[in-house]
């Protein structure tokens, strides 16, 4: 019976000192007994993007008959701020090519194919105004950064004998990437 206790004992000696052989050793002699052994760690960091902001939806201002003559009114929107940790391009789309338009006068149905493309955007509120499509387009770009704020500027087009009276709405899309 003592053959066995002592087979498994030789056997886990052999094991660790086989798990051993790769390690870093150093042996200490004196006072102080200090030993260093040198050592590394190692991580995979991966990209890693993040968007904020500042509100989730935007009303868009009311049209007056002042807008209805320019053809349009303008709003500010929400206000992005991207963290990311190498290059980044945010995309803005609209989610379908036409408005959702509920009638709220009776006689008066709302404008059912109100097109996308009324709703233009901008990241400056006398920059160039780009009409929203629902393919993306680039909003904005940039380098590793732990803040980049944007706000997003709207123009709304009008014309009196299209947009008639109603509930508007349109879904956007913003998408962050990190190419």
């Amino acid at each position: 019976m003592r053959r066995f206790p002592v087979a498994v004992s030789l056997a886990l000696f052999c094991l660790m000192a086989a798990s051993a052989a790769g390690l870093a050793q150093c042996t200490a002699n004196g006072a102080p007994a200090n030993c260093g052994a040198p050592g590394s760690v190692s991580m995979i960091a991966g990209r890693v993007v993040r968007l904020q902001m500042s509100a989730g939806s935007t009303a868009l201002l009311a049209p007056t008959p002042s807008d209805f003559d320019a053809g349009f009114n303008a709003t500010t929107g929400p206000t992005l701020t991207v963290s990311a940790n190498a290059a980044w391009v945010l995309h803005i789309r609209a989610s379908t090519p036409t408005w959702t338009g509920t009638t709220t006068s009776p006689g008066a149905p709302a404008w059912a194919n109100k097109p996308a493309t009324d709703l233009k955007w901008a990241i400056a509120s006398n920059g160039i105004f780009t009409a929203l499509t629902n393919s993306d387009a680039n909003l904005v770009g940039g380098t590793a950064t732990a803040s980049s704020a944007t706000t997003l500027f709207f123009q709304t087009a009008y014309a009196w004998t299209l947009d008639t009276p109603g509930n508007y709405s349109l879904s956007i899309v913003l998408t962050l990437t990190s190419p």
